[in-house]
């Protein structure tokens, strides 16, 4: 007769390798740190994680304001806030810790969660973080928070606190770190630098902030990704169809595409170097034959949204990128 613990063993082998999980931090198990040696290991994980969070945390511009956010891939995807962009295909400015500014365009956002999504479009390798993927952050567990409060200061950098997750909800953490505005947008981090959570709503009292975990970017990553615009919350407003301004007036063109006869100034149009006697030719892949077919596509857009125009000048053919006004 085999040994119970024995059979034990071999069902474990029947299983085979487990996966590593990361090292839980011991200083999350204590009610408190009980000497100077527990203070010293909470010291020492956040100087080590510190370098690479602080990197990877950016200012986020939109026309509105500033926001923080955290890069998390290498070709420069980044996670904020929903009401730090706003809106979905809108561009914005992003700030590196050493200054460096780069174009960038929202993707999708949650309207319920405060969550969305940013990507840089400059190609690049860019400093990023790991996401806490497993869900391991509990109750009570040690935190550092990252943001750049109240906007960038280079020789300041960002902002870094340390506390604890003092609640979980079903779609928030809370933390005793303590934030202000501009933080907004920023990350959370465990003390071995893995992303749990996006700050979300920096409350009256400066301990009580609650943060979006990664469990709701995992849950909706593929439509943030696609630039949708998830729910009906009051984190952003939903896009309003019609709502989008060119700039431009038009006449049809025998030959085909639309001819530009006036171009507002200080428009999207303008500031697209769209110029008098340009052809238009495509608006978002789609042939212009006649004004009506212009209007159309505009009274299905929303400001803020992007729009691609194959433009013809001078026989050449150029394809310019804008972003539509409110009308």
């Amino acid at each position: 007769m085999i040994p119970v613990r024995n059979l034990w063993f071999m069902f474990l082998l029947s299983l085979g390798p487990l996966s590593a999980q990361p090292e839980r931090f011991p200083i999350n198990d204590l009610k408190a740190p009980s000497n100077t040696a527990d203070l010293i290991k909470i010291q020492e994980a956040l100087v080590n994680a510190l370098p690479q969070a602080r990197a990877a945390t950016v200012c986020i511009e939109v026309k509105d304001g500033t926001g923080s956010g955290v890069i998390v891939s290498e070709d420069g995807l980044i996670l904020t806030a929903a009401h730090v962009v706003i809106g979905i295909n809108r561009e914005c400015t992003v700030m590196l810790e050493d200054g460096t500014k780069l174009p960038a365009i929202s993707l999708g956002l949650n309207s319920e969660t405060d969550a969305a999504m940013v990507r840089i479009t400059k190609p690049g390798k860019y400093p990023y973080v790991k996401m806490d993927r497993e869900q391991q952050a509990l109750l009570g567990d040690w935190v550092f928070s990252l943001g750049h409060s109240s906007g960038f200061n280079k020789d300041r950098g960002s902002v870094t606190r340390i506390g604890r997750i003092v609640r979980i909800a079903q779609s928030t953490f809370q933390s005793d770190c303590t934030l202000i505005g501009g933080d907004s947008g920023g990350p959370l981090f465990d003390m071995s630098g893995r992303l749990v959570g996006i700050h979300s709503r920096v409350g009256a009292s400066l301990q009580s902030n609650m943060h979006v975990p990664m469990r709701e970017f995992l849950t909706h990553w593929q439509s943030l990704l696609d630039a949708q615009f998830i729910g009906d919350g009051d984190f952003a407003a939903k896009p309003k169809k019609g709502s989008g301004y060119l700039g431009i007036a038009t006449e049809a063109r025998k030959e085909g595409g639309l001819v530009v006869t006036k171009v507002g100034e200080g428009s999207p149009a303008f500031r697209a170097k769209i110029g008098e006697g340009d052809i238009l030719l495509e608006m978002n892949g789609k042939p212009l034959t006649t004004r009506q077919e212009l209007q159309a596509q505009l009274a299905e857009m929303a400001h803020g949204e992007r729009v691609v125009m194959k433009v013809s000048r001078a026989g050449k053919i150029e394809n310019l990128t804008l972003f539509l006004d409110e009308r």
